[in-house]
Protein backbone atom coordinates (compact mmCIF):
# COMPACT_ATOMS: atom_id res chain seq x y z
CA UNK A 1 0.00 0.00 0.00
CA UNK A 2 1.07 3.58 -0.85
CA UNK A 3 0.83 6.53 1.42
CA UNK A 4 1.66 10.21 0.85
CA UNK A 5 5.12 10.68 1.36
CA UNK A 6 6.61 12.27 4.30
CA UNK A 7 9.81 14.43 4.29
CA UNK A 8 12.12 12.41 7.26
CA UNK A 9 14.63 14.86 7.56
CA UNK A 10 12.56 17.90 7.71
CA UNK A 11 10.19 16.23 10.35
CA UNK A 12 13.66 15.78 12.33
CA UNK A 13 14.61 19.20 12.74
CA UNK A 14 11.54 20.55 13.54
CA UNK A 15 10.98 21.34 17.69
CA UNK A 16 7.78 20.06 18.15
CA UNK A 17 7.55 17.73 20.82
CA UNK A 18 6.41 15.11 18.20
CA UNK A 19 7.74 11.33 18.68
CA UNK A 20 10.77 9.61 17.22
CA UNK A 21 10.43 9.07 13.83
CA UNK A 22 8.32 5.98 12.59
CA UNK A 23 10.27 2.62 12.68
CA UNK A 24 9.67 0.84 9.15
CA UNK A 25 9.76 -2.68 10.54
CA UNK A 26 6.58 -2.21 12.75
CA UNK A 27 4.72 -5.36 12.84
CA UNK A 28 1.07 -5.49 12.35
CA UNK A 29 0.00 -6.14 15.72
CA UNK A 30 1.44 -2.97 16.96
CA UNK A 31 -0.24 -0.41 14.30
CA UNK A 32 -3.09 0.62 16.59
CA UNK A 33 -0.38 0.82 19.62
CA UNK A 34 1.91 3.02 17.60
CA UNK A 35 -0.84 5.90 17.16
CA UNK A 36 -0.35 7.24 20.86
CA UNK A 37 2.92 7.18 20.35
CA UNK A 38 3.65 9.12 17.33
CA UNK A 39 0.45 11.58 18.22
CA UNK A 40 0.56 11.86 22.10
CA UNK A 41 -2.15 9.73 24.17
CA UNK A 42 -3.82 13.58 24.15
CA UNK A 43 -4.32 13.68 20.27
CA UNK A 44 -6.44 10.65 19.98
CA UNK A 45 -9.82 11.85 22.64
CA UNK A 46 -9.12 15.46 21.36
CA UNK A 47 -9.56 14.57 17.57
CA UNK A 48 -12.47 12.48 18.52
CA UNK A 49 -14.21 14.93 20.69
CA UNK A 50 -13.83 18.00 18.00
CA UNK A 51 -15.81 15.69 15.24
CA UNK A 52 -18.26 14.52 17.27
CA UNK A 53 -20.31 17.87 17.01
CA UNK A 54 -20.77 17.77 13.05
CA UNK A 55 -22.32 14.24 13.27
CA UNK A 56 -24.70 16.10 15.81
CA UNK A 57 -25.23 19.06 13.22
CA UNK A 58 -26.45 16.69 10.34
CA UNK A 59 -29.88 14.68 11.74
CA UNK A 60 -29.62 17.86 14.74
CA UNK A 61 -30.69 20.58 11.81
CA UNK A 62 -33.12 17.84 10.35
CA UNK A 63 -35.08 17.40 13.50
CA UNK A 64 -34.67 21.41 14.69
CA UNK A 65 -36.45 22.89 11.39
CA UNK A 66 -38.59 19.29 11.25
CA UNK A 67 -40.07 20.03 14.60
CA UNK A 68 -40.44 23.90 13.99
CA UNK A 69 -42.17 23.38 10.82
CA UNK A 70 -43.84 20.24 10.44
CA UNK A 71 -42.31 19.33 7.24
CA UNK A 72 -39.46 16.76 6.64
CA UNK A 73 -39.52 18.09 3.65
CA UNK A 74 -37.80 21.29 4.49
CA UNK A 75 -35.75 19.91 7.53
CA UNK A 76 -34.18 17.54 4.75
CA UNK A 77 -33.44 20.84 2.55
CA UNK A 78 -31.88 22.27 5.54
CA UNK A 79 -29.58 19.23 6.50
CA UNK A 80 -28.89 19.69 2.72
CA UNK A 81 -27.87 23.61 2.94
CA UNK A 82 -25.66 22.08 5.77
CA UNK A 83 -24.24 19.67 3.31
CA UNK A 84 -23.36 21.78 0.43
CA UNK A 85 -21.91 24.25 2.49
CA UNK A 86 -19.41 21.65 3.23
CA UNK A 87 -18.99 20.26 0.02
CA UNK A 88 -17.60 24.15 -0.99
CA UNK A 89 -15.91 25.07 2.01
CA UNK A 90 -14.52 21.62 3.07
CA UNK A 91 -12.18 21.47 -0.11
CA UNK A 92 -11.05 24.72 0.60
CA UNK A 93 -10.17 24.24 3.65
CA UNK A 94 -8.19 21.40 2.93
CA UNK A 95 -6.87 23.57 0.45
CA UNK A 96 -5.82 26.80 2.61
CA UNK A 97 -4.13 23.74 4.79
CA UNK A 98 -1.90 22.39 2.19
CA UNK A 99 -0.50 25.70 1.36
CA UNK A 100 -0.69 27.62 4.74
CA UNK A 101 -1.40 24.73 7.43
CA UNK A 102 -4.20 23.41 9.60
CA UNK A 103 -3.64 25.63 12.15
CA UNK A 104 -4.20 28.75 10.85
CA UNK A 105 -7.05 27.87 8.87
CA UNK A 106 -9.09 26.04 12.07
CA UNK A 107 -8.51 28.99 14.43
CA UNK A 108 -10.64 30.59 11.73
CA UNK A 109 -13.22 27.81 11.37
CA UNK A 110 -14.17 27.18 14.49
CA UNK A 111 -15.46 30.63 15.33
CA UNK A 112 -17.37 31.13 12.38
CA UNK A 113 -18.96 27.91 12.84
CA UNK A 114 -19.68 28.66 16.17
CA UNK A 115 -21.74 31.90 15.74
CA UNK A 116 -23.05 30.19 12.68
CA UNK A 117 -24.71 27.57 14.51
CA UNK A 118 -25.73 29.89 16.90
CA UNK A 119 -27.26 31.80 14.13
CA UNK A 120 -29.10 28.86 12.52
CA UNK A 121 -31.06 28.62 15.93
CA UNK A 122 -32.39 31.31 16.10
CA UNK A 123 -33.39 31.82 12.16
CA UNK A 124 -35.22 28.31 13.34
CA UNK A 125 -37.40 29.88 15.92
CA UNK A 126 -38.56 32.83 13.76
CA UNK A 127 -41.86 31.92 11.66
CA UNK A 128 -41.31 32.21 8.00
CA UNK A 129 -37.54 32.57 7.97
CA UNK A 130 -36.86 29.55 5.84
CA UNK A 131 -34.86 31.57 3.66
CA UNK A 132 -32.46 32.38 6.95
CA UNK A 133 -32.53 29.41 7.65
CA UNK A 134 -31.15 27.79 4.81
CA UNK A 135 -28.70 30.87 4.58
CA UNK A 136 -27.28 29.67 8.10
CA UNK A 137 -27.26 26.16 7.98
CA UNK A 138 -25.11 26.52 4.42
CA UNK A 139 -22.48 28.46 6.33
CA UNK A 140 -22.58 26.04 9.37
CA UNK A 141 -21.67 23.95 7.09
CA UNK A 142 -19.12 25.62 5.33
CA UNK A 143 -17.31 26.51 8.38
CA UNK A 144 -17.29 23.51 9.94
CA UNK A 145 -14.13 22.65 10.70
CA UNK A 146 -13.01 19.78 8.46
CA UNK A 147 -11.39 17.13 11.46
CA UNK A 148 -11.80 13.57 10.02
CA UNK A 149 -9.73 14.48 6.83
CA UNK A 150 -7.34 16.87 8.59
CA UNK A 151 -6.20 14.19 11.25
CA UNK A 152 -5.96 11.27 8.07
CA UNK A 153 -3.59 14.05 6.93
CA UNK A 154 -1.98 14.41 9.88
CA UNK A 155 -1.54 10.20 10.27
CA UNK A 156 -0.20 10.15 6.80
CA UNK A 157 2.90 12.49 7.99
CA UNK A 158 3.36 11.12 11.27
CA UNK A 159 3.26 7.36 9.74
CA UNK A 160 4.54 7.79 6.39
CA UNK A 161 7.19 5.00 6.26
CA UNK A 162 4.68 2.59 8.32
CA UNK A 163 2.17 0.84 5.96
CA UNK A 164 0.81 -1.22 8.63
CA UNK A 165 0.91 2.00 10.63
CA UNK A 166 -1.02 4.11 8.08
CA UNK A 167 -3.76 1.21 7.78
CA UNK A 168 -4.59 1.24 11.23
CA UNK A 169 -4.63 4.90 11.37
CA UNK A 170 -7.07 4.31 8.58
CA UNK A 171 -9.13 1.99 10.31
CA UNK A 172 -9.13 3.97 13.59
CA UNK A 173 -10.38 7.28 11.68
CA UNK A 174 -13.28 4.86 10.30
CA UNK A 175 -14.11 3.66 13.88
CA UNK A 176 -13.90 7.05 15.53
CA UNK A 177 -16.22 8.57 12.88
CA UNK A 178 -18.44 5.69 12.74
CA UNK A 179 -18.38 6.12 17.01
CA UNK A 180 -18.59 9.59 16.33
CA UNK A 181 -22.18 8.71 14.53
CA UNK A 182 -23.13 6.66 16.97
CA UNK A 183 -22.86 9.25 20.08
CA UNK A 184 -23.69 12.49 18.25
CA UNK A 185 -27.27 11.61 16.91
CA UNK A 186 -27.91 9.51 20.21
CA UNK A 187 -26.79 12.14 22.19
CA UNK A 188 -29.40 14.60 19.88
CA UNK A 189 -31.97 12.28 20.72
CA UNK A 190 -31.36 12.21 24.20
CA UNK A 191 -31.18 15.86 24.17
CA UNK A 192 -33.99 16.50 22.26
CA UNK A 193 -36.33 14.18 24.34
CA UNK A 194 -35.23 15.46 27.71
CA UNK A 195 -35.35 19.17 26.50
CA UNK A 196 -35.75 20.03 22.46
CA UNK A 197 -33.59 19.91 19.49
CA UNK A 198 -32.43 23.68 20.37
CA UNK A 199 -30.33 22.50 23.03
CA UNK A 200 -28.40 19.43 21.06
CA UNK A 201 -27.94 21.92 18.65
CA UNK A 202 -26.39 24.30 20.91
CA UNK A 203 -24.11 21.70 22.92
CA UNK A 204 -22.96 21.07 19.45
CA UNK A 205 -22.08 24.65 19.14
CA UNK A 206 -20.27 24.59 22.19
CA UNK A 207 -18.40 21.47 21.69
CA UNK A 208 -17.14 23.00 18.13
CA UNK A 209 -15.78 25.80 20.29
CA UNK A 210 -13.93 23.62 22.86
CA UNK A 211 -12.62 21.01 21.13
CA UNK A 212 -12.53 22.42 17.80
CA UNK A 213 -9.96 24.70 19.12
CA UNK A 214 -8.24 22.26 21.13
CA UNK A 215 -7.76 20.34 17.43
CA UNK A 216 -6.38 23.14 16.55
CA UNK A 217 -4.04 23.83 18.52
CA UNK A 218 -2.46 20.08 19.02
CA UNK A 219 1.46 19.55 18.21
CA UNK A 220 0.69 16.84 15.41
CA UNK A 221 -0.74 20.26 13.46
CA UNK A 222 3.29 21.06 13.09
CA UNK A 223 3.41 17.97 11.24
CA UNK A 224 1.54 19.18 8.43
CA UNK A 225 2.70 22.95 8.11
CA UNK A 226 4.45 24.62 5.46
CA UNK A 227 6.41 22.05 3.20
CA UNK A 228 10.00 22.76 1.65
CA UNK A 229 10.19 23.45 -2.26
CA UNK A 230 9.24 19.67 -3.83
CA UNK A 231 12.01 19.72 -6.25
CA UNK A 232 14.69 20.74 -3.05
CA UNK A 233 16.21 17.70 -1.32
CA UNK A 234 17.69 18.68 2.55
CA UNK A 235 20.43 15.83 1.83
CA UNK A 236 21.12 16.91 -1.92
CA UNK A 237 20.80 20.12 -2.14
CA UNK A 238 18.22 19.78 -5.54
CA UNK A 239 16.72 17.05 -7.78
CA UNK A 240 15.59 14.55 -5.28
CA UNK A 241 11.88 15.80 -4.88
CA UNK A 242 8.97 15.81 -6.84
CA UNK A 243 7.30 18.44 -9.32
CA UNK A 244 5.22 20.03 -6.80
CA UNK A 245 0.71 19.14 -7.78
CA UNK A 246 -0.47 21.92 -9.30
CA UNK A 247 -2.54 24.42 -7.10
CA UNK A 248 -5.73 26.44 -8.28
CA UNK A 249 -8.72 25.67 -10.62
CA UNK A 250 -6.05 23.93 -12.79
CA UNK A 251 -4.77 21.61 -9.93
CA UNK A 252 -8.68 20.78 -8.42
CA UNK A 253 -9.54 19.56 -11.93
CA UNK A 254 -6.65 17.70 -12.03
CA UNK A 255 -7.36 16.12 -8.58
CA UNK A 256 -10.90 15.25 -9.48
CA UNK A 257 -9.90 13.47 -12.83
CA UNK A 258 -7.40 11.24 -9.90
CA UNK A 259 -9.70 10.77 -7.43
CA UNK A 260 -13.09 10.54 -9.91
CA UNK A 261 -13.88 6.85 -8.34
CA UNK A 262 -13.15 7.61 -5.36
CA UNK A 263 -15.41 10.31 -4.87
CA UNK A 264 -18.40 8.58 -7.01
CA UNK A 265 -18.02 6.01 -4.38
CA UNK A 266 -18.05 8.88 -1.57
CA UNK A 267 -20.96 10.55 -3.14
CA UNK A 268 -22.79 7.04 -2.88
CA UNK A 269 -22.18 6.74 0.73
CA UNK A 270 -23.36 9.88 1.50
CA UNK A 271 -26.68 9.27 -0.26
CA UNK A 272 -26.97 5.98 1.45
CA UNK A 273 -26.50 7.91 5.00
CA UNK A 274 -28.79 11.10 4.00
CA UNK A 275 -31.68 8.50 2.75
CA UNK A 276 -31.51 6.33 5.51
CA UNK A 277 -31.61 9.99 8.26
CA UNK A 278 -34.38 11.51 6.49
CA UNK A 279 -36.47 7.87 5.91
CA UNK A 280 -35.67 7.01 9.73
CA UNK A 281 -37.10 10.40 10.48
CA UNK A 282 -40.38 9.67 8.53
CA UNK A 283 -41.05 6.31 10.22
CA UNK A 284 -40.28 7.49 14.30
CA UNK A 285 -42.79 10.25 12.98
CA UNK A 286 -45.16 7.78 11.77
CA UNK A 287 -44.53 5.61 14.79
CA UNK A 288 -45.46 8.67 17.56
CA UNK A 289 -41.71 8.79 18.72
CA UNK A 290 -40.02 11.77 16.77
CA UNK A 291 -37.38 12.29 18.67
CA UNK A 292 -36.07 8.39 18.70
CA UNK A 293 -34.80 9.12 14.87
CA UNK A 294 -31.42 9.84 16.22
CA UNK A 295 -30.99 6.75 18.64
CA UNK A 296 -32.21 4.12 15.73
CA UNK A 297 -30.12 6.35 13.08
CA UNK A 298 -27.40 5.73 15.43
CA UNK A 299 -27.34 1.73 15.81
CA UNK A 300 -26.22 1.45 12.31
CA UNK A 301 -22.75 2.63 14.06
CA UNK A 302 -22.38 0.28 16.17
CA UNK A 303 -21.41 -2.72 14.08
CA UNK A 304 -19.64 -0.13 11.62
CA UNK A 305 -16.83 0.71 14.29
CA UNK A 306 -16.57 -3.00 15.01
CA UNK A 307 -15.91 -4.04 11.66
CA UNK A 308 -14.13 -1.08 10.91
CA UNK A 309 -11.45 -2.08 13.76
CA UNK A 310 -11.25 -5.37 12.03
CA UNK A 311 -9.80 -4.29 8.37
CA UNK A 312 -6.43 -4.18 9.79
CA UNK A 313 -6.16 -7.89 10.53
CA UNK A 314 -7.38 -8.40 6.86
CA UNK A 315 -4.67 -10.44 4.84
CA UNK A 316 -3.03 -7.60 2.35
CA UNK A 317 -3.33 -9.67 -0.60
CA UNK A 318 -6.96 -9.00 -0.71
CA UNK A 319 -6.80 -5.91 -2.80
CA UNK A 320 -8.66 -2.62 -2.19
CA UNK A 321 -10.82 -3.64 -5.14
CA UNK A 322 -12.28 -6.82 -4.08
CA UNK A 323 -13.26 -5.44 -0.77
CA UNK A 324 -14.21 -2.47 -2.22
CA UNK A 325 -17.21 -4.87 -4.03
CA UNK A 326 -17.74 -7.34 -1.59
CA UNK A 327 -18.88 -5.45 1.64
CA UNK A 328 -20.90 -2.74 -1.15
CA UNK A 329 -22.37 -5.64 -1.51
CA UNK A 330 -23.27 -6.68 1.71
CA UNK A 331 -24.62 -2.90 1.86
CA UNK A 332 -26.91 -3.90 -0.77
CA UNK A 333 -28.42 -6.61 1.23
CA UNK A 334 -28.85 -4.83 4.54
CA UNK A 335 -30.25 -1.75 2.71
CA UNK A 336 -33.03 -4.16 0.89
CA UNK A 337 -33.67 -5.79 4.31
CA UNK A 338 -34.39 -2.51 5.56
CA UNK A 339 -36.72 -1.77 2.57
CA UNK A 340 -38.78 -5.02 3.83
CA UNK A 341 -38.25 -4.39 7.80
CA UNK A 342 -40.04 -0.85 6.77
CA UNK A 343 -42.56 -2.24 5.05
CA UNK A 344 -43.29 -4.94 7.60
CA UNK A 345 -44.55 -1.83 9.55
CA UNK A 346 -42.27 -3.36 12.66
CA UNK A 347 -40.04 -0.74 14.33
CA UNK A 348 -37.97 -3.72 16.25
CA UNK A 349 -37.52 -4.84 12.51
CA UNK A 350 -36.19 -1.86 11.07
CA UNK A 351 -33.91 -1.52 14.31
CA UNK A 352 -32.21 -5.00 13.18
CA UNK A 353 -32.10 -4.11 10.04
CA UNK A 354 -30.09 -1.18 10.26
CA UNK A 355 -27.77 -2.84 12.75
CA UNK A 356 -27.28 -5.60 9.97
CA UNK A 357 -26.49 -2.93 7.39
CA UNK A 358 -23.80 -1.35 9.50
CA UNK A 359 -21.84 -3.82 9.60
CA UNK A 360 -20.79 -3.22 5.78
CA UNK A 361 -20.31 0.29 6.24
CA UNK A 362 -17.14 0.31 8.40
CA UNK A 363 -15.22 -1.39 5.91
CA UNK A 364 -16.13 0.41 2.97
CA UNK A 365 -15.39 3.52 4.41
CA UNK A 366 -11.59 2.38 5.73
CA UNK A 367 -11.81 1.20 1.92
CA UNK A 368 -12.58 4.07 0.20
CA UNK A 369 -9.76 6.52 2.74
CA UNK A 370 -7.34 4.19 1.77
CA UNK A 371 -7.49 4.67 -1.92
CA UNK A 372 -8.35 8.18 -1.63
CA UNK A 373 -4.70 8.87 0.07
CA UNK A 374 -2.97 6.46 -2.15
CA UNK A 375 -3.85 8.13 -5.20
CA UNK A 376 -3.30 11.79 -3.89
CA UNK A 377 -0.81 13.56 -5.24
CA UNK A 378 2.56 15.15 -3.60
CA UNK A 379 1.66 17.88 -1.37
CA UNK A 380 -2.34 17.62 -2.35
CA UNK A 381 -3.29 15.04 1.03
CA UNK A 382 -5.30 17.62 2.54
CA UNK A 383 -6.88 18.84 -0.25
CA UNK A 384 -7.98 15.17 -1.46
CA UNK A 385 -9.41 14.24 1.79
CA UNK A 386 -11.31 17.03 2.37
CA UNK A 387 -12.65 16.90 -1.57
CA UNK A 388 -13.26 13.30 -0.62
CA UNK A 389 -15.55 14.08 2.63
CA UNK A 390 -17.03 16.69 0.56
CA UNK A 391 -18.58 14.12 -1.65
CA UNK A 392 -19.70 12.39 1.26
CA UNK A 393 -21.65 15.13 2.94
CA UNK A 394 -23.17 16.01 -1.06
CA UNK A 395 -24.73 12.63 -1.23
CA UNK A 396 -25.84 13.00 2.54
CA UNK A 397 -27.56 16.31 1.19
CA UNK A 398 -28.98 14.49 -1.91
CA UNK A 399 -30.33 11.83 0.69
CA UNK A 400 -31.82 14.09 3.17
CA UNK A 401 -33.80 15.81 0.82
CA UNK A 402 -34.48 13.27 -1.66
CA UNK A 403 -35.60 11.26 0.94
CA UNK A 404 -37.90 13.88 2.67
CA UNK A 405 -39.38 14.45 -0.40
CA UNK A 406 -40.43 10.41 -0.95
CA UNK A 407 -41.38 10.28 2.26
CA UNK A 408 -43.73 13.16 2.35
CA UNK A 409 -44.71 12.65 -1.56
CA UNK A 410 -45.08 9.23 -1.53
CA UNK A 411 -44.84 6.93 1.32
CA UNK A 412 -42.08 6.04 4.14
CA UNK A 413 -41.76 2.81 2.20
CA UNK A 414 -40.61 4.40 -0.84
CA UNK A 415 -37.75 6.45 0.91
CA UNK A 416 -36.09 3.24 2.25
CA UNK A 417 -35.40 2.71 -1.59
CA UNK A 418 -32.99 5.41 -2.03
CA UNK A 419 -30.33 3.39 0.35
CA UNK A 420 -30.78 0.56 -1.83
CA UNK A 421 -29.94 2.12 -5.09
CA UNK A 422 -27.03 4.07 -3.05
CA UNK A 423 -25.73 0.58 -2.44
CA UNK A 424 -25.93 -0.11 -5.91
CA UNK A 425 -24.03 2.66 -7.06
CA UNK A 426 -21.55 1.90 -4.66
CA UNK A 427 -20.68 -1.91 -5.91
CA UNK A 428 -20.51 -0.21 -9.51
CA UNK A 429 -17.87 1.82 -8.56
CA UNK A 430 -15.82 -0.60 -6.83
CA UNK A 431 -15.93 -2.46 -10.09
CA UNK A 432 -14.51 0.46 -12.19
CA UNK A 433 -11.89 0.73 -9.63
CA UNK A 434 -8.39 0.39 -11.06
CA UNK A 435 -5.30 -0.38 -9.15
CA UNK A 436 -3.96 3.29 -9.46
CA UNK A 437 -5.16 6.50 -11.46
CA UNK A 438 -3.10 7.05 -14.79
CA UNK A 439 -0.34 9.46 -14.77
CA UNK A 440 2.96 9.97 -12.45
CA UNK A 441 3.94 7.82 -9.65
CA UNK A 442 4.22 9.85 -6.58
CA UNK A 443 7.36 10.58 -4.84
CA UNK A 444 8.51 8.19 -2.92
CA UNK A 445 6.60 5.24 -4.55
CA UNK A 446 9.09 2.98 -5.59
CA UNK A 447 11.33 3.12 -2.08
CA UNK A 448 8.07 2.41 0.12
CA UNK A 449 7.47 -0.48 -2.19
CA UNK A 450 10.84 -1.87 -1.20
CA UNK A 451 10.01 -1.09 2.15
CA UNK A 452 6.62 -3.11 1.81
Amino acid sequence: MTTTPARPTSRARTTSPLPAPPRPDAPARSGYARLPQLAGRAFLPVAFLARLPFSMLTIGTLLLVSSTTGSVALGGLASASTALGTALGGPTQGALADRVGQRGVLLVAVPVATLAVLGLVLAASAPGATAAVLAAAAVTGASAPQVGPLARVRWLRLAADEPRTVEAAMSYESTADEVSFVLGPALVGILASAGSPQVAVLVAAGGIAVFGTAFALHPTARATGVRLPATTSPDTGAGAGTTSAPTGAVGTLALVRREAVVLVGMLAMGLLFGGTQAALTALTRDAGVPGSAGLVYAVMGVGSAVTALSVVALPRRWGARSRWITFAAGLVAGTLSLVLAAASGSLTAVVVAVAATGLFVGPVMVTVFTVAGERAPAGRTASAMTLVASANVVGVAIGASGGGALADGISTTAAFVLPVVAAVLLVATGVSLTSRPQGERRAGDDERERVV
